[in-house]
């Protein structure tokens, strides 16, 4: 494995046990899908998007938007580790926002003539909304090939299996009915969402679509493919035992 996948690795391995503190300590939280996202927010901020976190409102950075709103103790710690504010600022969680929208960047994106690329994240479980698929529709109709989203298909929702409360499969067929590039990949092989990434911003004429295949609750033995884990602060108990294995996950990481 070459030195800038570790990398990777130790950014999302820390980024789960950030998470887990975080959640904790204000016993409140969605660790459930923030750690089945946790791989695809480090290689999106890592690795495949333009941005400055000296620089933040540079115009013509990349931009992000967490459609799937819930899981910001993924999206914070990765914020935090690459340069946004300091990680001490993470015990403020649960009083900032987290939910937004991503076509409306991309069509100005174009209208405006600008280069910069639209990035967004999904749950398989937000994406039985309407306005979700309204969203497709008109990210299709407008070609918008600066947009990339992903779909953090995970498979469990609040109520159970997707598939029990709101069957959406077959995805890929249905995305590419309603006009998307689709791309299918392992939401935790890193050098393979840096592919798909890569894959997404070649692709002219149509949006592109990245249906990550996820475990809810990556990381952490008892959480993992567990829909009770949707929204749920550990005890102390169940705290403990997550930290020793995301301490131990991290400290094979880094080498230690």
């Amino acid at each position: 494995m070459n030195n800038d996948m570790r990398g990777l690795e130790v950014v999302a391995a820390k980024g789960r046990l950030l998470g887990l503190d975080m959640v904790y300590h204000c016993a409140s939280g969605h660790l459930g899908g923030s750690f089945s996202a946790m791989d695809i927010l480090t290689v999106l901020y890592f690795d495949v998007m333009r941005v400055d976190p000296k620089d933040p409102k540079d115009p013509d950075r990349d931009r992000f938007v967490l459609s799937k709103g819930h899981c910001t103790p993924a999206l914070y710690p990765i914020l935090a580790q690459r340069g946004y504010f300091p990680e001490e600022d993470l015990k403020m969680f649960r009083s900032v926002e987290g939910h937004s929208a991503a076509v409306g960047m991309a069509l100005a994106g174009k209208l405006d003539k600008k280069d910069y690329r639209v990035y967004s994240l999904l749950g398989d479980g937000e994406i039985e909304e309407g306005q979700v698929w309204e969203a497709f529709m008109a990210a299709a109709k407008y070609k918008l090939d600066n947009l990339c989203a992903v779909i953090d298909v995970n498979g469990l929702q609040i109520d159970g299996a997707t598939a029990d409360v709101m069957p959406t499969e077959p995805l890929d067929k249905k995305l590419e009915a309603f006009g998307w590039h689709v791309i299918k990949v392992d939401g935790h092989d890193l050098a393979a969402l840096e592919n798909a990434f890569q894959l997404a911003q070649d692709y002219k004429g149509a949006p592109t679509m990245i249906l990550a295949k996820t475990v809810k609750g990556k990381g952490v033995s008892f959480m993992e493919n567990q829909a009770g884990w949707h929204g749920k602060a550990p005890n102390e108990e169940q705290y403990q035992q997550a930290r020793q294995e995301l301490v131990a996950a991290l400290a094979e990481k880094e080498g230690k």
